[in-house]
């Protein structure tokens, strides 16, 4: 196991990133969209994940609780399968509440898009998670990506031909995932 580094501002966003001091006496935890836990294949690759780039204001709960069982459940997925591709982010629409001198944004939920491919053919399971305390059950909010599209304003998979986008982000594959 590495050393957990401090949080740092990114030095590659040219725009500057938030200072970790935002956090501070804020009610919320600094949160890891990427876990640091999925990068402990090389120590570049963990510190990378202590920069503020990557972290978003999460209430303890959460981020200790579902968010935290489903990064668990998507390591798994990632060693069953082979390796997976993962797209994470909070959704950032008004009213936001921000923290710190900064204001740094509050999402009212978290998204998780997990891809794999087999045998040439995509498989796909989305979760789009209110962002509250007392949610355990990650199974509860598995969604389709056009919703969490539609709930964010971005286009997930615009370099795939339209055909196979509109297919991919339609569907659940929760067999493929083993959730019943």
């Amino acid at each position: 196991d590495f050393e957990r580094p401090y949080f740092e501002q990114d030095p590659l966003v040219k725009t500057e990133s938030a200072h970790w001091r935002n956090y501070k006496n804020s009610g919320y935890d600094r949160g890891h969209l990427v876990a640091a836990a999925d990068m402990e294949f090389s120590y570049a690759a963990f510190k990378d994940t202590f920069y503020t780039s990557n972290i978003s204001p999460q209430q303890a709960d959460f981020n200790k609780g579902v968010w935290n069982y489903l990064e668990q459940r998507v390591r798994r997925w990632a060693k069953q399968n082979d390796g997976v591709f993962v797209i994470t982010g909070g959704v950032l629409n008004d009213p936001l509440e921000t923290i710190g001198s900064e204001a740094v944004s509050v999402p009212k939920a978290f998204y998780k898009i997990v891809v794999d491919t087999y045998r040439d053919e995509y498989r796909v399971i989305a979760f789009l998670i209110p962002h509250q305390k007392d949610i355990s059950r990650y199974s509860e909010y598995i969604t389709t990506v056009a919703a969490i599209e539609r709930a964010t304003g971005i286009d997930f998979f615009a370099g795939l031909a339209e055909e196979v986008q509109d297919e991919l982000e339609s569907r659940t594959d929760r067999l493929y995932f083993d959730i019943d």
